[in-house]
């Protein structure tokens, strides 16, 4: 999945303009309840704007608070003008990046702004991911590092008709193992399901239900 997939499009997103005081973009953040937007001069990307950056050059600076939020622009105080996706990004590779800000800009080679992804979207896919919205029983497994191996889990979860709600693995190349966590439907053959998997050459580490 790449990140023009999760992006909200320009029409959607909430920016504010460079040349808009701080009085003016603190407003537009307590109204959308959000910590951060993108700065634009009309529709260029010219860097980012957060809460904690207010804050911040506030108690670094000397003006009062009157003369910081009604004659600072935010232009001025805006950072990052160099960090931006531009949407063939790989969503999980975003993360990090997404650590110390709330969202960030979507921009085409002109600069031009296209869209928002937030912090919140990205998280909202690795809860998609893990199936973490759905009842059901999670169970952690490893296996060998060999070719058809999720193959093979995937015909025995067939043989035992199981509604698999996600299935994510996690590279162990130090054990030469490969550690899957499945989350499956909670059925009365869970148990026989785990046999046969033992069987098939996965071992059982975890069985968790979550409700």
């Amino acid at each position: 999945m790449f990140v023009s997939s999760i992006m909200i499009p320009k029409h959607k997103s909430i920016t504010v303009q460079l040349d808009q005081t701080v009085d003016e973009v603190l407003n537009i953040l307590e109204r959308n309840e959000i910590d951060g937007v993108p700065v634009l001069d009309e529709q260029r990307y010219v860097g980012m704007v957060t809460r904690y950056q207010i804050y911040r050059h506030f108690f670094e600076g000397s003006s009062n608070k009157e003369q910081f939020l009604k004659e600072v622009l935010v232009g001025k105080i805006c950072t990052h003008q160099n960090t931006f996706l531009t949407g063939d990004e790989k969503f999980e590779s975003i993360l990090l990046s997404l650590k110390d800000f709330p969202a960030l800009a979507v921009v085409d080679s002109s600069l031009e702004f296209k869209g928002l992804v937030t912090r919140y979207e990205v998280l909202e896919q690795f809860q998609s991911a893990f199936g973490m919205k759905k009842n059901g029983v999670r169970i952690t497994i490893t296996s060998i590092e060999a070719g058809g191996r999720l193959a093979r889990l995937a015909e025995v979860a067939k043989q035992y008709h199981e509604q698999i709600i996600s299935i994510v693995t996690f590279d162990e190349t130090d054990k030469l193992v490969r550690r899957i966590v499945l989350k499956i439907e909670k059925k009365d053959n869970i148990p026989e399901f785990l046999s046969k998997l033992e069987k098939n050459g996965f071992r059982v580490l975890e069985i968790f239900e979550e409700k």
